[in-house]
């Protein structure tokens, strides 16, 4: 949890009234923060007291001793939370993002804080919030990276391109001499704080730069700002500029800046939108949105939840006080919930419902005893299927392992024989190495490996896995689904197609599964094998699928395969002998 210190005096001024100790240490415990230092007993000479509270790490909005008092005034009742607006409602600025900047960072956005007012503590939390958000949410700033500039050093409209170090030139922030691309690269390499930002961009062909209508550098995100448009505690129009690799990041950082810092323009929250003009498809939009979330909430999950029975006009008070805005509809059940710009960390009505209980108050919730039905543990039927397949399996001579359940895309796939048709693996967007690309399709991988750090062990090597598989479905809200697999393998001189066929042949006798002769003509539950000339991971005419009835007169399904393995998957994994492998859906059983 990030740790906020806030000058001590500045924040009972906001909060309308000064507070002990221990008084605002349980206002801070009843708002789910903790105050973790007062320092005004160290204080010293003319030096400030300090409070340094700890602030949930998706509270982007308390990073900053603006949000804090805005959260804890809204929280005891003393104000109503911001009417942000948008001034002029149609933008009057543009800001172009080329198609240059998308081999590095492509996404902005943007704003104009009008006819601010800073004294120097307001100034000073203005950088402070930045640098909080870099650190947290914009994970220093290899996803997002803030720029704020005086507007009335630079000429609109602006662009936001990607151009080779040798074509970049600037004085940056705080400096005397102009560099170029490169040589400012060397130069921060060497610096103590901006150095660790350097290798974000340093390798690509192309440095993003924010210009104005003169080509006048702005910035170099995410390095450094130009000492041109630098800002301070005097100036009057300030431009923000957000950009970054994740786009909604993006939009999170543009609308907390603003939301904090808006109230210290001329008209209190008032922010002056800027038009995004994205090069690439000629489509635009505006920033920032402040146009409120809207969501809903069911009452009985709330109330079930915290052991309450509120309408839902009580639950909506309970929720202003924590800045969102929430309605009972038609039906009595739903809440309509809107959520402010400030509260991107709500992402589901389980937040909302947690919002409810801190309005209610923790130590107010009533101390009940849970169902004694409940609280009896019972293993899922999936792992009770597994239990029986591993017993099974172990006691036809073979030993259980678990290899890992992510693996590279070659094992998947090329080591298999397999063509990758990009509808059944899940891919991890950034693997760390090669080794852990994609979830695992099949068990076949894991075994075969396993095989390989202990081939030189006595053969025959009989190992088996009960573990599961995780494939597409594009139909699914998560996009994907686990499914629990059985597979084994026999690995000797000689394929040994008998051994794994006779264990398939245990696993469904103990599973009550009879073999069926003539499957067409009995329409009775049981399973049989047929040859697969489809498959290239066993050898040819020797690979089979596995099929399955689960009940008199039901269709059948493919629920597995068994074969000899080709010897050029053997090969691929370093494996010098032959094998037989079986797989399986363990949850047909079900």
């Amino acid at each position: 949890m990030p740790t906020i210190g806030v000058d001590k005096e500045d924040l009972f001024k906001v909060l309308g009234r000064s507070y002990t100790t221990e008084e605002f240490d349980e206002l801070c415990f009843q708002f789910g923060i903790e105050l973790d230092e007062d320092t005004t007993d160290d204080c010293q000479g003319d030096e400030r007291p300090q409070l340094k509270i700890e602030v949930p790490a998706n509270r982007y909005d308390m990073l900053c001793i603006e949000g804090i008092g805005q959260a804890l005034n809204e929280f005891l009742g003393n104000s109503e939370p911001p009417k942000y607006t948008l001034k002029p409602a149609k933008p009057e600025i543009s800001l172009t993002i080329k198609e240059s900047t998308f081999p590095v960072r492509q996404y902005a956005a943007s704003a104009i804080l009008r006819n601010v007012t800073f004294n120097q503590r307001a100034y000073d939390s203005f950088i402070a919030l930045q640098d909080k958000l870099h650190t947290n949410l914009c994970r220093n700033r290899t996803l997002v990276a803030i720029g704020t500039h005086d507007l009335d050093t630079l000429t609109p409209p602006f662009t936001y391109e990607g151009l080779p170090p040798k074509e970049i030139k600037f004085v940056p922030l705080n400096q005397t001499r102009e560099f170029v691309g490169d040589e400012l690269m060397e130069f921060y390499e060497k610096d103590k704080n901006l150095s660790k930002f350097v290798p974000i961009i340093k390798d690509s062909p192309v440095y993003p730069v924010m210009l104005d209508a003169n080509r006048t550098v702005a910035s170099l995100p995410p390095i450094i700002n130009s000492d041109h448009s630098k800002i301070s505690v005097n100036t009057k129009n300030v431009w923000i500029d957000v950009t970054g690799t994740d786009r909604t990041k993006t939009e999170i950082v543009i609308n907390q800046l603003v939301a904090m810092f808006s109230r210290y323009s001329q008209t209190p929250f008032e922010i002056e939108p800027i038009e995004i003009i994205s090069e690439h498809n000629g489509q635009s939009r505006v920033t920032p949105n402040i146009t409120p979330r809207e969501t809903t909430a069911e009452v009985s999950y709330i109330n079930s939840c915290l052991g309450l029975n509120y309408s839902g006009e009580d639950l909506s008070k309970l929720l202003r006080k924590m800045a969102l805005d929430a309605s009972p509809s038609a039906d009595k059940d739903i809440l309509n919930v809107k959520i402010p710009i400030t509260r991107s960390d709500v992402l589901h009505q389980c937040d909302i419902m947690e919002d409810a209980a801190i309005a209610y108050g923790y130590d107010n919730l009533k101390k009940t005893k849970p169902n004694s039905e409940s609280m009896i543990a019972a293993a899922l039927p999936v792992n009770k299927v597994a239990d029986i397949l591993r017993l099974a399996s172990s006691q036809a001579g073979y030993s259980e392992v678990m290899p890992l359940t992510l693996c590279s895309h070659d094992e998947n796939f090329g080591w298999l024989r397999v063509k990758d048709d990009n509808t059944k693996a899940v891919k991890l967007e950034n693997p760390k190495t090669i080794e852990y690309q994609v979830v695992r399709t099949t068990l076949l991988p894991g075994l075969l490996k396993t095989v390989k750090e202990n081939r030189k062990h006595s053969l025959p090597i009989k190992v088996f896995e009960c573990g599961d598989i995780v494939l597409k479905n594009d139909k699914l809200e998560r996009g994907a689904f686990n499914q629990r697999n059985w597979a084994a393998i026999y690995v000797g001189k000689a394929s040994g197609f008998e051994y794994i066929q006779g264990l398939l042949g245990k696993i469904m006798q103990t599973m009550r599964t009879p073999w069926l002769e003539k499957p067409l003509e009995q329409k009775k539950r049981g399973y049989w094998i047929e040859e697969d000339k489809g498959t290239l991971t066993f050898f040819p005419g020797r690979g089979a699928k596995v099929f399955f009835r689960s009940q008199d007169n039901a269709e059948a399904s493919v629920v597995g395969s068994i074969g000899v393995l080709h010897p050029e998957v053997m090969n691929n994994f370093d494996i010098p002998y032959a094998a037989s492998y079986v797989e399986i859906n363990a949850e047909v059983f079900l």
